[in-house]
């Protein structure tokens, strides 16, 4: 339900698709900030607003004019940080009305209430991507991994945080166009490199952009298949 704001592009419309689609990987309290098709930040905590203000911290530069999607109601304490920025879109399960009333005070901004956000994908959703006369058809990837399945193959095992790191790593990396490289620390972004036609100059870029706060972080890597 579009609840303010102009209408909505096709780049709009597919922007807050890839946004949804990485939301979702997430149970607890997350944030998602997504620029031309790929996050520049995200992160999870304890409350919403801190969740948002780590998201928006990972890469303030590329949020500007990107896409806000949330998995718990926007309150007001959330919504004056969001309004400091200029955003495309604010998506999010409900908002509080103090909340609207702050958001709402900006003409171009558009916001969307979706109030089943937090529904997984089915397993049995269709993946479809057009080419010239037609379309490719898949199943979509709807399991990041199993945790019954994982080995540790090196001599140093990761610590738990560092796993919770890692996992928290894989979601973002899954919805970053490949290659791909996403670092991680304390469940916050801190360099993506994304869709680069190598994983070395991705990862350059995610280390450069990331600077002193990839000191410590954990790597996680998608190459392949940009989609």
């Amino acid at each position: 339900v579009q609840l303010h704001g102009k209408e909505l592009s096709y780049n709009n419309i597919n922007d807050a698709n890839g946004a949804i689609e990485l939301l979702k990987e997430f149970d607890e309290p997350a944030a998602v900030i997504v620029k031309h098709a790929n996050p520049c930040g995200t992160a999870t905590a304890s409350t919403i607003r801190e969740a948002y203000m780590l998201a928006y911290e990972a890469d303030p530069v590329s949020a500007f004019g990107g896409i806000v999607a949330v998995n718990r109601e926007i309150d007001a304490a959330t919504a004056q940080e969001i309004n400091k920025v200029f955003y495309e879109i604010v998506i999010a399960p409900s908002f509080a009305e103090d909340a609207l009333e702050i958001l709402e005070k900006k003409k171009n901004i558009r916001l969307l209430r979706i109030e089943n956000i937090t529904n997984k994908i089915p397993a049995d959703t269709l993946d479809m991507k057009k080419v010239v006369g037609g379309l490719l058809v898949q199943n979509y990837d709807s399991e990041l991994l199993r945790s019954d399945e994982l080995k540790c193959v090196t001599n140093v095992k990761p610590t738990d945080k560092q796993m919770e790191d890692l996992i928290f790593a894989m979601k973002v990396v899954k919805h970053t166009k490949s290659n791909g490289i996403v670092l991680a620390k304390d469940k916050q972004t801190v360099g993506i490199g994304p869709g680069q036609t190598n994983r070395v100059t991705a990862l350059k870029i995610a280390i450069d952009y990331g600077g002193e706060k990839t000191k410590g972080a954990v790597m996680a890597s998608d190459a392949f298949f940009p989609f």
